[in-house]
């Protein structure tokens, strides 16, 4: 029987790319979306991928969904935090509600999304837990300093699970995507995305694919001794 896999924020942009590459890998993949109908069933119809439809931010709907899910497919032994949202202001203009709504999804969603598997995981002695942060996570970004210090937190959240899961065969890591060729992305102004493919040395946008593949190798069995890291796919825009 194979690994069952969650991917939340599955079923569009790059978490969709993780799910398609996680299931080409033989893996039972399960991807969680927060409200788009439309866009999971017509997911599910071309991938046959099972979509499952919660709030992350909320943790009761979080555990309620993913015990649906290992009702349907078995234990769940990998997850990807994928899902996020952003809410972007100037700080002097951001509001409380801005700010909660990022944290919650963002950085509550985490906790909220592996702390019910946990225990399963230290039990059968696998894991694997894969968030994806950012690249402006890592260096802060104008007008994002909900969604700049969420992602920033998401990397403590993995090293902490690092060192707590180690023992356990357990695994905790982070990709940090750049500038990736989303639906959100290609929607800003030409000019615009000019301007950020400018500040890409490697001259281009990446490829949802791309964060894809770094993940299918963080869950992997030869990733097994790679723990607590992070991975920046960013076309060498910024180094740690």
């Amino acid at each position: 029987m194979s690994r069952v896999a969650l991917v939340t924020g599955g079923s569009r942009g790059i978490g969709a790319a993780i799910s398609q590459a996680l299931k080409n890998k033989g893996y039972t993949v399960a991807a969680n979306y927060a409200g788009n109908d439309e866009a999971a069933a017509k997911f599910t119809s071309e991938t046959g991928i099972k979509t499952y439809k919660w709030n992350v931010g909320d943790y009761e709907a979080s555990k309620a969904g993913i015990a649906k899910v290992e009702a349907d497919l078995g234990p769940v032994e990998i997850i990807v935090a994928n899902a996020g949202i952003t809410r972007d202001a100037p700080f002097h203009k951001m509001t409380p509600e801005q700010w909660h709504q990022v944290i919650d999804t963002n950085l509550t969603g985490v906790f909220n999304t592996v702390h019910p598997v946990w225990p399963g995981m230290r039990d059968r002695k696998f894991g694997r837990v894969v968030v994806i942060s950012s690249i402006n996570g890592q260096k802060g970004q104008f007008a994002q300093v909900n969604y700049a210090a969420t992602k920033a937190g998401d990397l403590g959240i993995v090293k902490s699970l690092a060192q707590e899961g180690a023992r356990a065969g357990i695994t905790a890591n982070a990709v940090c995507p750049g500038y990736i060729a989303t639906e959100m992305v290609m929607a800003v102004p030409e000019k615009v995305r000019e301007s950020i493919i400018a500040g890409i040395p490697a001259g281009r946008l990446g490829e949802p694919e791309e964060i894809a593949r770094c993940v299918a190798f963080l869950v992997s069995d030869d990733a097994g001794f790679i723990n607590g890291s992070t991975i920046s796919a960013n076309g060498a825009q910024f180094f740690v």
